[in-house]
């Protein structure tokens, strides 16, 4: 298995977000800051 490269991770990113990633449309939908206190430790 070859290992990742220091931009590797932003190029993923990148590209998921050009290709229309679900998790950012998800995320200007739902706003997560609410389940703040419910998920601190």
């Amino acid at each position: 298995m070859k290992q990742s490269g220091f931009f590797d991770v932003e190029k993923r990113l990148a590209r998921l977000s050009g290709l229309g990633d679900q998790l950012e449309a998800f995320s200007q939908t739902v706003d997560f800051e609410v389940f703040r206190p419910l998920i601190r430790y």
